[in-house]
């Protein structure tokens, strides 16, 4: 049976998220890192890696691919990750694991509701799990995107995700849900229904988390994209920005060459 070992990258808010996994059937180690992050993500990524490859004993080599959540975020931030993520895998002849930033949202949300139904399966009964994922998006705008997925809490399977309405950024009074959801109960999740639940619609009100994404949830993800050939060569890993798309600066593409250095 095979091994695979993920490192997963998660900066696209203000919290730095860093986690490793060796995975061999239903056996797993996992190692993570969650710090203030923010403007710091950049100065202080690199080394956390660094610390947690020798921690896990694991070389870059031995690594199936660098997972990094791709946006929609902070510009700075995707393009941390992204730069790091390339820099890492040109170095260790990996590829490249894009996983949208708000389905890792939508998954951090599934793992929590599975964590309450072991402790009190009467109120997190199974079946199909609703996630309208709102994340602050600053410029007083709001990203938004839709998912859902079945909930099987005994069953061992990877979660199989469907995204019902793609990301996208809005500002609050124009956020809309899905229209397949309306007969069907949903929750909000994400970071941004304190700033924005007096202006969007009441409906996204009703239930709702606070939650963010995290490397631990890119690595839930991974195993299934991997499977859908969702991995792509360093060169062509890009984070999405629903905003006007950024050009790499300068720093970036010498992140790029620091990291390359590192893990080679």
């Amino acid at each position: 049976m095979h091994t695979y070992k993920w490192l997963a990258i998660e900066t696209s808010t203000d919290i730095l998220s860093l986690a490793l996994a060796s995975t061999h059937g239903d056996a797993s180690e996992l190692w993570t890192r969650t710090l203030d992050g923010g403007a710091k993500s950049s100065q202080l990524v690199l080394p956390e890696i660094m610390q947690l490859m020798e921690e896990a004993q694991i070389g870059f080599t031995d690594l199936t691919a660098v997972v990094f959540g791709k946006g929609p975020g902070s510009f700075t931030g995707l393009r941390t990750a992204c730069s790091v993520a390339q820099g890492l895998a040109f170095g260790a002849n990996a590829p490249v694991l894009p996983i949208d930033t708000l389905l890792a949202v939508a998954e951090e949300a599934r793992f929590q509701n599975a964590q309450q139904h072991a402790q009190n399966p009467a109120q997190h009964p199974e079946g199909v799990q609703r996630f309208f994922v709102a994340m602050d998006a600053r410029m007083d705008q709001v990203y938004t995107a839709a998912y859902e997925c079945k909930s099987e809490w005994q069953s061992k399977k990877q979660v199989m995700w469907q995204c019902v309405q793609a990301p996208s950024v809005n500002s609050p009074e124009d956020i809309c849900v899905p229209t397949e959801w309306n007969n069907f109960e949903f929750t909000t999740v994400g970071n941004a229904w304190q700033a924005f639940a007096t202006r969007w619609p009441a409906a996204l009100s009703r239930t709702h988390m606070y939650v963010m994404p995290t490397a631990q949830a890119l690595l839930r993800l991974a195993p299934v994209a991997f499977e859908q050939g969702l991995a792509v060569s360093p060169e062509d890993a890009l984070p999405i920005y629903i905003r006007d798309k950024v050009a790499q600066t300068t720093q970036e593409r010498e992140q790029i060459k620091l990291a390359t250095t590192i893990s080679t």
